[in-house]
């Protein structure tokens, strides 16, 4: 029986594949390469296409005896949910609906969601607890808690059995230096931090220092990419035991600054890092960190790779090996 991973050619489903290839997993991929790369997929069979397409979906689970899901494919842009939200409810919430609708059809009942901190909004509690409230501040968010409120329904009606994990940053680049973060355009801090002390950026924006913060700048969770992808294989295997729906936070246990990232990144890489200070950004709340002890306590989850510089150094030797990306740059 086979694992599906939809989104397998991304970031963090690249490293899910990994992670299961490791466990000697039947690996389907499915992505449609509109943020992935064909060379991030290490093992399995992929399939290029969208999860919007039924005739597509139908052939995938035809053609192979899947018996669980994890799935990945989702537009992520906090910015361009909040300019475009047509789009991330089009992709997210209803790209998920046909995905659910086929499992229930193929009698696949188990599904690992990769969902979002943001899911939370503002939070209540630092560190944020399952059983905070969750109100998005943005459509990304708001489309992330929408997919989970789905399955529970597709739970009470045809007994889906999900586990949604909730999480902040990732980074970092798997032991391998096969695969490694590369987003077009990047968003996420660490890589762009690399990509200054690459020279391919004149400096590293730096968006307030004034927030009640033991250095004034912003704090965040940041976890190792595959410490997030054995999560997500164990949520696989606690649903295979016939375990009820969870859901679930994935967090480091503590928070890292915007200048202590920086500082980090300057001694593993041992550049100039040029950091410019400029104005806070609408809705980004001073310090953001997830509690997982349900997730350690349940899943059986142990992070392995909790430094941050040896997250850092991990990603700068990917990016320093792979300074334009996966070879080739297109993704096809």
């Amino acid at each position: 029986m086979a694992v599906l991973v939809t989104g397998g050619a991304g970031y963090i489903g690249s490293h899910a594949v990994a992670s299961l290839k490791e466990r000697g997993e039947e690996i389907v991929v499915v992505d449609n390469l509109e943020q992935g790369h064909r060379a991030a997929v290490t093992g399995g069979k992929l399939y290029v296409g969208d999860l919007r397409d039924k005739d597509f979906l139908e052939t995938v689970f035809k053609e192979n005896s899947i018996d669980a899901v994890i799935h990945f494919a989702a537009n992520s842009l906090v910015g361009e949910s909040m300019q475009n939200p047509g789009k991330y409810y089009h992709n997210n919430v209803y790209g998920t609906l046909c995905l659910l609708e086929k499992m229930i059809e193929h009698n696949v009942l188990k599904i690992v969601f990769s969902s979002t901190a943001a899911t939370y909004g503002e939070p209540e509690n630092v560190p944020i607890d399952e059983y905070d409230r969750t109100l998005p501040t943005n459509a990304y968010g708001e489309t992330k808690l929408a997919m989970e409120k789905m399955m529970k329904w597709f739970d009470v009606a045809h007994g889906l059995k999900f586990v949604s994990l909730r999480y902040f940053n990732a980074a970092g680049a798997h032991e391998s230096g096969l695969i490694g973060e590369d987003h077009n355009p990047e968003s996420h801090l660490i890589p762009i931090v690399l990509q200054a002390a690459l020279g391919q950026r004149p400096h590293i924006s730096v968006f307030g220092e004034d927030y009640d913060t033991e250095d004034g700048t912003c704090i965040r969770d940041y976890i190792h990419v595959s410490d997030l992808a054995d999560a997500h294989v164990l949520a696989v295997e606690r649903l295979r035991t016939g375990a009820d729906s969870s859901i679930y936070n994935l967090g480091n246990g503590q928070g890292f600054s915007v200048k202590q990232v920086i500082d980090i990144a300057r001694l593993v890489t041992e550049r100039e890092i040029k950091a410019v200070i400029e104005p806070r950004r609408s809705g980004d709340p001073a310090v953001l960190v997830a509690a997982s002890n349900r997730a350690r306590s349940e899943l059986g989850w142990n992070p392995k790779r909790n430094k941050l510089e040896d997250i850092i150094r991990s990603a700068w030797n990917w990016h320093v090996a792979n300074p334009q990306g996966y070879k080739g740059k297109t993704q096809e």
